[in-house]
């Protein structure tokens, strides 16, 4: 099987040495993103809500520039630096995700990139019909 790279500009751009995502067969592991944005690359101004907000924002590109979108996740990962935030995480994310929600686990952590307050990474399964031939 092979791998393809992902990019979007429509997502922050990588911030080290890794891709937005990488696609091998109808899996899609999507990178760690933080609340950059894109155009400025620089975190978003307001609170932990306008961070979750632009963090799912971000995934949400690069799902689609994969072939898919946030439905086709089946595995996301929330880093939090206060896990007292993770109830906005679950409000925030039922904005962007309904059942079946995806699995799903939740870790607090000292720091993230750029001083970010949360962080969110994925698999993505595309379905057959959403999958190039």
């Amino acid at each position: 099987m092979t791998k393809t790279i992902i990019r979007t500009d429509q997502a922050p751009q990588a911030i080290g040495t890794y891709s937005q995502a990488v696609k091998v067969g109808q899996t899609v592991y999507l990178s760690g993103q933080i609340p950059l944005v894109p155009e400025s690359m620089t975190i978003i101004e307001g609170d932990i809500s306008a961070q979750i907000t632009q963090v799912f924002s971000n995934l949400k590109a690069v799902a689609v520039a994969a072939g898919g979108d946030l439905s086709d996740i089946v595995k996301l990962n929330v880093f939090l630096t206060d896990l007292s935030h993770f109830p906005i995480v679950n409000e925030i994310m039922g904005n962007y995700f309904h059942e079946p929600y995806p699995a799903r686990a939740a870790i607090g952590v000292a720091a993230l990139p750029k001083a970010a307050a949360v962080e969110m990474d994925a698999i993505m399964y595309l379905k057959p019909q959403d999958y190039p031939l």
